[in-house]
């Protein structure tokens, strides 16, 4: 069943319908159907020789060269082979191996703390900077565990379903529980004691957003009474402007209390936002409710004027503005410098950088109440001296020009906080130096330091470790020694495996160590850096 045989040069191409052919550069051998070998002839170029039997075909050079190869003894071929462990398939029996903590032993396998206290106990590394080392176990010794507890694994699993059950019914019913909570703290009281959140209020910026509050809410009520005496439009300005400085004052401290809540597993980086987010919101109130209601009275006025009443009650009562909206900026002011100097900042970098959002509005706000007290002021003493309403009605239209100017920095400032902004090139540059010469990092890659509010910084670097300092850092640990005689003692394969494993693992730990060490350098070198993420390339 040959179907075509081809010839070209020294080549042969044979081409079978049942048979693989056997091809050769300079030589080639086809044998017949039936095992005997036969000299190839002369082919014909049409194909005459189909059905034929196959003849063995040499060249003319290796037929001369042929009594050459004869006579020459043969070399023997050595061949050098390498020795390679055989790739392991790593399946469940070898996850048995793996190490579980405590904490995911007792959920994940439905067991108690006193359960586990018969296993076998494995002292590792911690990751946290309170403690040394922390207790694992094994995870094959776990599952046994929990076979023997429960019986069989059709067991473990109606009881992991049955928690899984009641983790979702408890998260349905936890909003009605905390609304049972709240109508029983009501209707009882709160008997707790003073949280530190209140203790906040007290010092700091929350004590000068409380002075303000209490400061601003008399204002709105006397400025208020004023302008229902006397219908100036400057004094109704200045009566929003008191109302909306409270309002946005109150919703400081709401920031404040909220930004003291511990970190949960919904909000790992905790809460320190809601002050930019509350000053974000005040410089929206501002513009909308202060800026906005002026420039509306002020053109009200100018379109459709009308006298003004006497202006005496309404110039006691500016004065009276003023003396407390200055007392109110002086303690906000003396409250920035103190800060300002603690983290080694100027006035103007603090207030720009806004490093605390609220006091930053505390300050704008009543610089801005004291400086509209000022152009009501001048405006109604002209509108006063001239008769002329409009000076009155410019008033209010430059009062709420000037919250506007306000407004539109407090978005802006908070807006750059919220979005995550780098720290200082220069303190940079430290937190850089600081990797760059340690001896155990090689190179740093992709560095970048957030600033995410309120004092902490989040840094985050790829770090090309130096492979020989970290087992050499490993070696002094170590007894050579004994490690010689470990090494003396390795005969087979299976030996050389266990023993790189065994030191392969502890030049891991080592590794996680140095990055430990780094992490808490940085820490040290810039207080501010409360989160750390090192990425090993």
């Amino acid at each position: 069943g040959w179907q075509v045989s081809m010839k070209s040069g020294s080549l042969s191409y044979i081409l079978p319908c049942s048979r693989l052919p056997m091809q050769l550069i300079s030589q080639v051998r086809v044998y017949t159907s039936n095992g005997q070998k036969k000299d190839l002839g002369s082919e014909d170029t049409n194909g005459s020789a189909r059905g034929e039997t196959l003849h063995k075909v040499e060249t003319g050079q290796d037929t001369a060269n042929a009594g050459q190869k004869s006579s020459s003894p043969k070399q023997p071929i050595q061949v050098k082979v390498k020795a390679v462990l055989k790739k392991r398939e790593y399946g469940p029996k070898y996850t048995q191996n793996n190490f579980i903590t405590g904490v995911r032993a007792i959920n994940e396998f439905c067991l108690k703390s006193s359960d586990l206290d018969q296993l076998r106990k494995i002292k590792r590394r911690s990751p946290h900077d309170d403690t040394e080392t922390f207790t694992v176990y094994l995870r094959s010794d776990v599952e046994a565990k929990s076979l023997e507890v429960w019986g069989s694994p059709e067991a473990l699993a109606r009881e992991r379903k049955r928690r899984k059950e009641a983790e979702i019914k408890y998260r349905e019913n936890l909003f009605r529980n905390q609304r049972l909570l709240w109508e029983y703290k009501e209707f009882f009281g709160n008997t707790k004691p003073r949280s530190s959140t209140a203790a906040m209020f007290f010092k700091g910026p929350g004590k000068v957003v409380m002075v303000a509050i209490c400061i601003n809410g008399l204002n709105f009520f006397f400025k208020l009474l004023a302008w229902v005496y006397t219908g100036s439009a400057s004094m109704f300005s200045e009566a929003i402007h008191s109302l909306a400085d409270t309002c946005n004052q109150a919703l400081l401290a709401l920031g404040i209390s909220q930004s003291a809540r511990t970190p949960d597993p919904s909000h790992p980086y905790g809460f320190t936002n809601m002050r930019y987010i509350a000053s974000l919101i005040s410089g929206v109130g501002i513009f909308m409710m202060g800026a906005g209601l002026s420039w509306y009275h002020g053109i009200i006025g100018l379109l459709h004027p009308h006298p003004v009443e006497s202006l005496l009650w309404a110039y006691c009562i500016l004065a009276g503005s003023l003396v407390s909206e200055g007392a109110t900026l002086l303690v906000a002011i003396n409250e920035i410098r103190r800060s300002a100097r603690a983290k080694g900042l100027s006035f103007y970098q603090y207030v720009v950088q806004s490093r605390d959002p609220s006091t930053n509005v505390v300050l704008l706000e009543d610089a801005a109440a004291v400086l509209s007290v000022a152009v009501a002021a001048t405006c109604m003493g002209l509108t006063s001296l001239t008769g002329n309403p409009y000076y009155d009605s410019v008033g209010s239209l430059g009062v709420g020009t000037l919250l506007g100017t306000v407004s539109a920095f407090l978005i802006y400032t908070n807006t750059e906080a919220l979005l995550g902004r780098s720290i200082e090139p220069e303190q940079l540059q430290r937190l850089t130096e600081l990797l760059e010469s340690d001896p155990v990092v090689r190179a740093i890659h992709d560095v970048k330091a957030t600033d995410m509010g309120m004092s902490k910084v989040r840094f985050k670097a790829e770090v090309d470790f130096d492979g020989r300092v970290v087992t050499r850092s490993y070696l002094e640990k170590q007894d050579i020694e004994q490690l010689l005689q470990e090494i003396q003692q390795v005969k087979t394969l299976e030996e050389l495996e266990a023993f790189m494993l065994k030191h392969g693992e502890n030049i891991i730990d080592t590794l996680g160590a140095e990055v430990d060490r780094l992490e808490k350098d940085l820490k040290q070198r810039n207080p501010d850096v409360r989160h750390v993420d090192l990425e090993i390339l």
